[in-house]
């Protein structure tokens, strides 16, 4: 869907003439001399047995501008693994991290001893060892990352998100990725749409003077779990653990670096990936744990910046928040029928009320917490702490894919 309007403080990069992806490979391939490139695959095990993980791997493996595919391998037993490595092998210089293993695991018990491991399961900290590793080979200058759940998965995607990283001309540190979202059928991306936006709508209600707010309100999706970066982004960045990370990422950014060298690529003409149920009865599971951890991140990233909160901020911000969103619904409905695609104003107006209250119980949360961490170490630090970590981690991971007891 292509349209050339910049709007915010970042730099948005359309999809205007849909340019062939041979074509962009083709200068990948060649940039790729100066500047190679790496991508990162987060995954669960049960991922492999999904309907989305076997597009994806027949897709990349066409690519011949990267130089490492790092395959970050959750929640897998040995057998796992070794059908994991098979399942992957046909990709071009792969790598598959079993973080379940014994030796990924020796070295997570050296990083307890310093107090520098991740302390939450979950993607955040596969993303974060992922990045680890990419620095630990030695093998790329920028690195992209996306999920391995994607339905209408394209090669174009990391190759756009790399392109606005390497090409000679750019400037680019951070790249992030944005799309659409529908199956076809009906409108989706609920968080996004009725959670994210208007909570920073509502928020800029009440700090008009926000820098950080209307930075976040430039992203036309802030939660894609695409996005790339160069390797002196990855040593530096401090990321979440738990759902708030690509909030948690976008908001380091901000804090790190100059927005003028942050962009926004249109990544995809349609996408759709697995959905999370509401879960409106258990807060740690599904969109209300996602609701509830992409708010507190709000919170805390926000009180980084001096912005102080109190029980009547947050009760304010719920007030505020719930009449926007309510609004929110409308609007997307009529955006809905005119596409011809289907919106059940009944579940959306369920969803904000959900959300309202998770707002109220993250804001509870954040003022009765506020000594928690919730960042884990850049890697700069882990490097300065233990010197030979990166030697360690290489090797552990070369030692797990040569292994004969595990082929």
């Amino acid at each position: 869907m292509g349209d050339f309007y910049q709007n915010g403080v970042i730099t948005t990069l359309h999809n205007i003439g849909d340019r062939p992806i041979d074509e962009l490979e083709a200068e990948l391939q060649k940039f790729s001399k100066k500047l190679p490139m790496a991508l990162i695959l987060p995954s669960l095990y049960s991922e492999l047995e999904g309907p989305a993980l076997g597009k994806i791997v027949e897709e990349l493996s066409k690519v011949k501008y990267l130089s490492e595919i790092i395959v970050g391998l959750d929640r897998a037993s040995k057998e796992e693994f070794i059908h994991a490595k098979q399942y992957f092998n046909r990709l071009p210089n792969v790598r598959v991290l079993w973080n379940d293993g014994p030796r990924l695991q020796a070295i997570d018990e050296v990083l307890k001893e310093q107090g520098l491991a991740p302390k939450e399961l979950g993607k955040g900290r596969n993303v974060w060892y992922c990045f680890g590793y990419s620095l630990a080979s030695g093998k790329s200058s920028a690195v992209a990352l996306h999920d391995c759940d994607i339905l209408t998965y394209s090669r174009s995607i990391p190759a756009r998100l790399l392109y606005s990283l390497v090409h000679p001309g750019s400037k680019f540190k951070f790249a992030k990725g944005y799309y659409y979202r529908t199956d076809g059928q009906k409108l989706n991306g609920r968080v996004s749409r009725l959670l994210v936006t208007p909570l920073i709508r509502s928020l800029k209600k009440l700090y008009p003077n926000s820098e950080y707010l209307d930075y976040m309100d430039s992203f036309r999706y802030s939660l894609a779990g695409e996005f790339g970066m160069m390797h002196d982004v990855v040593r530096s960045i401090r990321i979440p653990s738990d759902w708030g990370l690509e909030i948690g990422v976008l908001s380091e950014m901000f804090r790190n670096d100059s927005v003028n060298r942050i962009c926004q690529v249109d990544i995809s003409d349609n996408y759709d990936h697995k959905h999370q149920i509401l879960s409106p009865e258990d807060r740690s599971k599904g969109l209300s744990k996602m609701s509830f951890d992409i708010s507190k991140s709000m919170f805390r990233k926000m009180a980084t910046m001096g912005e102080i909160f109190s029980e009547e901020s947050f009760r304010a911000l719920k007030a505020t928040y719930y009449r926007l969103a309510l609004d929110f619904v409308d609007q997307y409905h009529a955006d809905a029928m005119i596409n011809g695609l289907k919106l059940d104003r009944h579940a959306e107006e369920q969803a904000v009320e959900l959300f309202a209250q998770n707002i109220i119980e993250a804001g509870n949360s954040f003022l009765r917490k506020p000594q928690e961490r919730p960042f884990m170490a850049p890697w700069n630090r882990v490097i300065s702490a233990l010197p030979d970590i990166m030697e360690d981690f290489y090797k552990a991971v070369e030692a797990d894919w040569n292994d004969p007891e595990l082929s």
